[in-house]
């Protein structure tokens, strides 16, 4: 439940960056971005490739070693699908957290296994398949684009990547930041779901307004509706879910985006979102309206 800390509940008091798979080509791009946002990246691991620097960022063979050395608290993996397991498990025994997987295409019972470990030992997974968090003006821990947040009030919980920019940018262009853009990942198990984030940013003082960028497929939404309702939620949520016009049965874009008999479709999250009430956005744009709005309350 709640750890009654807000975000420090979940990414501990002074965040330490490790990042696995540092030497790949991704590991090594998004290694610079971070650390141009202000991330405090202490060290990499690539097994084999000890010794070296990225980007000034030393380079450990084991996650053991890293931490040892250097104090990291928090990981980031960019490790290919087939070795990702492994990796988690390694920031796993360290008792690293959170543990950001960006990596795609993980076996969905590997995901399970991963977080099911995870939460014997309290710690928080966010992904797989995701852009990862920020929180402006504080650290990055992912690849979303620099230039669309500044810190502000609004949190904003996704399981979409490029929805998550579109929004972001057309609430920055009403002159308001955020204070969380978490994106939740894309697969069918996750770490971290809607009701996991919108339980630590209960206790959040300076967030106050969520923004809950559904998709088509599972029932995560539907799940996050009856949570708001049932446990009288304090702040104002705000639901858009994307995806309105797929078929059912047909998969979209990602594996967490699945249609079957009637649960899963846009409609039923949106009418889930209205019986609890949440308030519901049809287009990106009016997203950033409902929150002005919200805002001048």
């Amino acid at each position: 439940m709640s750890s009654g800390r807000g975000i420090k509940g979940f990414v501990g008091d002074e965040l330490k960056l490790l990042v696995q798979g540092i030497t790949g080509r991704q590991g090594s791009f998004h290694t610079e971005q971070m650390l141009k946002y202000g991330t405090e990246i202490v060290a990499g691991v690539t097994p084999g490739k000890g010794g070296m620097e990225v980007h000034g960022v030393p380079v450990y063979d084991t996650v053991y070693e890293a931490v040892k050395e250097t104090g990291a608290n928090a990981s980031i993996i960019f490790v290919p699908a087939p070795y990702a397991y492994d990796a988690a498990l390694e920031a796993i025994e360290a008792r690293l957290s959170p543990i950001v997987i960006i990596t795609e295409g993980i076996p969905a019972h590997d995901t399970l296994k991963i977080v099911n470990i995870a939460r014997k030992y309290n710690i928080r997974i966010v992904g797989p398949n995701t852009p990862g968090f920020i929180i402006p003006g504080y650290t990055k821990v992912g690849i979303m684009p620099n230039q669309y947040f500044k810190p502000g009030p609004v949190s904003i919980v996704s399981r979409s990547g490029t929805l998550t920019y579109e929004i972001s940018w057309s609430i920055l262009k009403q002159g308001i930041g955020q204070r969380l853009v978490l994106g939740c990942g894309g697969d069918y198990v996750i770490g971290t779901n809607f009701i996991d984030a919108l339980e630590f940013l209960r206790d959040d003082k300076q967030t106050e307004v969520i923004v809950v960028v559904g998709e088509i497929g599972g029932d995560d939404e539907e799940r996050m509706a009856r949570y708001y309702m049932e446990t009288n939620y304090p702040k104002p949520v705000i639901g858009y879910v994307a995806g309105k016009t797929a078929p059912e049965g047909k998969r979209m874009g990602h594996a967490g985006a699945i249609i079957s008999g009637g649960t899963g479709t846009a409609e039923s999250k949106i009418k889930s979102f209205k019986e609890a009430g949440i308030e519901v956005a049809y287009r990106p744009s009016e997203v950033a309206e409902i929150v002005r709005r919200l805002l001048r309350r």
